[in-house]
């Protein structure tokens, strides 16, 4: 446990730092060179905190915090969303409702913040290119949560399933989601065959199914 002091600036960095010092550092060699990489994108983990400092209530007494655990790192602001916000919102294009604009114009001068109503975005696509599922948003105890997640899915079990099975779990962690009828383009396969491996995923702990009628889609757990 840590508090940092000072200017809400050196707070974001000194922040990130302290992530940087409890998460893993991977290497591997890519052609001729060594290739280092955190176990999560980083620059997700900047966005949250710039955005839960920006966006803070500031008459709450209580502080910005950064969780970090074994299997997840969650970055807990203080304040709940500002409506109309929706959490549904911060999956797709939205605008930005600044809770403190003398904040948010400084942040925009000095280019920690880049677009306005894109944080969330770019923090899901960092995370799927970082072979992570998206990151959670939820509103607990009165406050927005961002959680990063490691996926629960080992190479050995992995191993224990079949080709077409793999096949599902590699285009999830590439892309996020899948719905029955990107799963038969993938596949090449009938409807039936689909709904089984689906289902058989479903039973290992593998997939969530989401949704519901026509909007029915998977994920990885």
């Amino acid at each position: 446990m840590k508090v940092f002091g000072g200017n809400i600036i050196d707070q974001r960095e000194d922040a990130v730092e302290f992530v940087k010092e409890h998460i893993r550092l991977h290497a591997k060699i890519v052609g001729t060179e060594r290739v280092e990489t955190w176990e999560y994108p980083i620059e997700a983990i900047r966005e949250a905190i710039t955005n839960a400092v920006c966006h803070r209530d500031y008459e709450i007494s209580s502080n910005v915090q950064v969780r970090i655990f074994d299997d997840r790192i969650e970055v807990w602001g203080c304040g709940s969303l500002l409506e109309p916000l929706t959490l549904e919102d911060l999956r797709k294009k939205h605008r930005s409702i600044l809770r403190n604009p003398l904040i948010g114009k400084c942040f925009f001068l000095i280019k920690f913040v880049e677009e306005w109503g894109t944080g969330t975005n770019r923090m899901i696509e960092w995370c799927l290119k970082h072979g992570l599922p998206e990151p959670l948003f939820e509103e607990l105890s009165g406050s927005l949560v961002v959680i990063f997640r490691k996926y629960k899915i080992s190479e050995e079990i992995i191993k224990e399933l079949n080709e077409r099975q793999r096949i599902i779990v590699k285009y999830l962690r590439e892309q996020g989601k899948i719905n029955r009828s990107g799963c038969m383009k993938l596949l090449n396969t009938s409807k039936d065959t689909v709904f089984r491996e689906l289902l058989t995923l479903q039973k290992k702990n593998i997939l969530m199914r989401c949704g519901s009628g026509k909007n029915v889609y998977y994920t990885l757990k």
